[in-house]
């Protein structure tokens, strides 16, 4: 079990490509009683109207990240980027420290025997630190052809559009690679909650242990 926080609560990272099931693993361990901290929800959140992050995307990037509204233009920032790699780079670079020191937050309030940290780039987004805010890391994992079908009904994207956001996620094999626990979800919901079961015993198991150990 990774120890990269002295945490009395234990942290489970879930994490895996899109249209693996990470939303519908994450709502069955929230129908558990276990607090869910979504790394999507906060990229979302730090940026909102008015935020010092957005101001210091304006800043970097131009007043065209902002809308009429004063929100960000999020279709436009994300066409830039989709184009430029480097602007992703430097997007990012101000971003992830703001996810992360958020994510720190959400973790210190939480109350359940242990916590899920979901974020798609968890192992990706090196920037964001957010896999070392975790003890263990759950993945879900499923065939490339399973992704692209799943992405394709749930958001109705073009196919071009689910590889080239697979493109910029791990592959398979090194995001298995970096796992604790790995699911595989190819089968129905059913399926994937009778994976998930044990896995919650082992840990509420090791929240157990970890408290312990701290105190």
């Amino acid at each position: 079990m990774r120890q990269q926080t002295k945490n009395k609560t234990l942290v489970v990272g879930l994490t895996g490509g899109i249209g693996s099931g990470k939303t519908a693993a994450s709502d069955w361990f929230a129908e558990q009683g276990i607090d869910i901290i979504d790394a999507d929800v906060i990229a979302h959140k730090v940026v909102d109207k008015g935020s010092i992050t957005l101001r210091k995307i304006q800043k970097k990037f131009g007043d065209w990240v902002i809308n009429a509204g004063g929100e960000m233009d999020r279709a436009a920032v994300r066409a830039h980027v989709f184009t430029h790699p480097e602007a992703l780079i430097e997007l990012e670079a101000i971003t992830h420290p703001a996810i992360r020191e958020a994510a720190k937050v959400q973790l210190a309030a939480s109350t359940s025997a242990y916590v899920v940290l979901s974020a798609p780039l968890l192992i990706e987004a090196s920037e964001a630190g957010l896999a070392n805010l975790c003890q263990r890391i759950l993945v879900i994992d499923v065939h490339e052809d399973t992704q692209l079908m799943r992405a394709g009904l749930r958001d109705e994207q073009s196919t071009a559009k689910i590889r080239a956001i697979m493109v910029n996620q791990l592959s398979r094999e090194e995001r298995n690679r970096h796992a604790d626990d790995v699911i595989t979800n190819e089968d129905d919901l059913a399926a994937l909650r009778l994976q998930l079961q044990p896995l919650h015993q082992t840990y509420l198991t090791l929240a157990q242990q970890l408290k312990y150990a701290v105190d």
